[in-house]
């Protein structure tokens, strides 16, 4: 396999009115009423929404068997007339079908696929096995009061234009306490830190060369965190990397253990990495969260606040 750092990213065509496009649950089983909403927002922007034909099963936390769920994603990246797959959730249970992914399908017919949390798990796979761009925005469980007008302008623009897309630093996302360092570029990839530290070993891809986004979401405790990201550094997979654009922490604010809350606990590990930090990201679980794509070459600079990110699609 090529080195990450070096390889070509497959860019999908962009989309126009009049696609299809196709909805499936790789992880958690869904909302009707609220994917409901996700089909009115892509119809007004013209576009021809199916949904797949599990996208409503359950078994336990999961949209229905792993064999379903993953035949729904391979089917809508095997359909040449299918040209966007959103996930309608995240949840539990992507990782589990990551590795049955037609990488020599989405290879030879890149399309985008749209999701965050879970959904991770594909996007580091796609990315590993194909050079395939995703795109982590948020999930067709369209809930407006979380995701508003500007939330999905700015989901349209990276999938219906090929126009450089910039994310501002919010002072108000807590993570914007970790800002330090200079300038730093390289190509974006990651998501949501449980996720991507359990796809050390199987779907992470090697990050040299690379600008590592992460999130949290819901913490199980400062310790977690700890050990998360200690694993990351550990796997060897973090070596070369160039710099760390942090996104929303969700959930952690009553979280403290001994005086030290989730902001030590990230100082403390991050620091050991000795690259330039960008927080304060609105990316991820929480209120109006931006749409990024992964894989394409992307610049944080600390000072001015931004990151620019090169289009996910051509």
């Amino acid at each position: 396999m090529t080195s990450t750092a070096l390889r070509p990213a497959l860019l999908p065509p962009h989309l126009n009115p009049g696609d299809r496009v196709r909805f499936v649950s790789p992880a958690s089983t869904p909302d009707r009423e609220l994917v409901a909403n996700g089909v009115d927002l892509l119809t007004g922007w013209g576009l021809q929404v199916e949904l797949g034909d599990h996208a409503f099963d359950s078994l336990g936390y999961l949209a229905g068997t792993d064999e379903d769920r993953l035949a729904d994603l391979n089917d809508a990246f095997r359909d040449p007339g299918v040209r966007a797959v959103f996930a309608t959730r995240g949840g539990k249970g992507a990782y589990r079908i990551a590795d049955g992914l037609d990488f020599e399908t989405v290879r030879r017919d890149p399309k985008p696929l749209i999701g965050f949390s879970d959904i991770t798990a594909l996007h580091l796979a796609l990315w590993k096995e194909a050079g395939v761009v995703g795109i982590h925005g948020p999930s067709m469980s369209w809930y407006e009061p979380n995701c508003g007008p500007e939330c999905a302008e700015a989901l349209r623009r990276a999938l219906m234009t090929t126009d450089e897309i910039v994310v501002r630093e919010d002072p108000k996302e807590l993570s914007a306490a970790l800002t330090a360092g200079e300038a730093a570029t390289g190509f974006l990839m990651g998501g949501n830190l449980d996720t991507v530290r359990g796809a050390i070993g199987a779907d992470l891809p090697s990050l040299d060369g690379g600008i590592l986004l992460i999130e949290l979401n819901h913490g199980t405790g400062l310790g977690m965190v700890d050990r998360q990201l200690t694993q990351l550094m550990r796997s060897g997979l973090l070596e070369g990397l160039r710099g760390v654009a942090l996104g929303q922490v969700v959930g952690y604010d009553d979280a403290v253990s001994n005086g030290w809350t989730v902001l030590d606990v990230l100082r403390d590990r991050l620091a050991k990495l000795d690259v330039p930090i960008l927080g304060g990201l609105p990316i991820g679980h929480g209120l109006q969260p931006a749409t990024v794509p992964l894989g394409t070459l992307a610049t944080i600079d600390p000072a001015a606040g931004t990151l620019t990110v090169a289009p996910g699609v051509r």
